[in-house]
């Protein structure tokens, strides 16, 4: 299940301080003199964006207490934005898996209620001060998201795991052989444009088998073998 967009908080040192990652967290890349837009809200002040291992996350220079964070594997998709006509400023943008199947806008409660619903955020732009550094964090953006593949299809690759008591079939332990003939080599989906999508890995399955084969054709090759 996706984690969407939530605050951050945990800060250390004086001053703006700094973010308090878990010990078995890398920071990847920082980059200082960053703005952030969250969905359709106003561009915030500058802050620091720190990108690890494991999320993306933004702190405030001047606010001690403002902090937002993602996790890689809860970005779909990011891309580096310089139309004008989308957007007034070069920026890299974002979308988030909120985990809610229910499209609703980003700003209709908290424009409302004058409060900020991160759950609900399913967009955001990082603006640099700098924009030529937008390349540079579109490529640590890549690299991050390659280390945090999608939970689901990870689970799924592991379906494809087996013991060796669950290599059995009909009483008969399957030869490795049969197996090599199953699974092909991988082949990669990836930069489609060099602006968005996710790398993905494909399990192409080639399946000759006559275990697989319908009985009715079966029982036909067989009569037609016998007269």
């Amino acid at each position: 299940m996706a984690g969407g967009l939530r605050l951050f908080t945990e800060r250390t040192g004086e001053g703006a301080g700094e973010p308090v990652f878990s010990h078995d967290e890398e920071l990847i890349h920082l980059q200082p003199s960053v703005a952030i837009a969250l969905g359709n809200h106003s561009l915030e002040a500058p802050g620091t964006l720190y990108m690890t291992s494991r999320q993306v996350v933004w702190l405030s220079d001047s606010d001690r207490s403002k902090g937002y964070a993602v996790d890689f594997y809860s970005v779909s998709l990011h891309a580096v934005s310089r139309d004008q006509e989308a957007y007034p400023s070069p920026c890299i943008y974002a979308q988030i898996d909120t985990g809610d199947d229910d499209e609703e806008s980003d700003s209709s409660d908290s424009e409302s209620n004058d409060v900020l619903d991160l759950s609900k955020i399913s967009e955001l732009r990082l603006v640099p001060e700098d924009d030529s550094q937008l390349d540079i964090l579109f490529d640590v953006f890549c690299e991050c998201a390659e280390l945090n593949p999608d939970p689901i299809e990870r689970e799924e690759e592991h379906n494809w795991i087996f013991s060796a008591e669950q290599m059995v079939t009909d009483g008969a332990e399957v030869d490795d052989s049969e197996w090599n003939d199953v699974l092909a080599p991988t082949s990669s989906i990836g930069y489609s444009n060099g602006d968005n999508d996710l790398a993905h890995t494909v399990l192409q399955l080639q399946i000759n088998d006559q275990r697989f084969e319908d009985p009715e054709e079966m029982d036909k090759d067989s009569d037609s073998a016998n007269a």
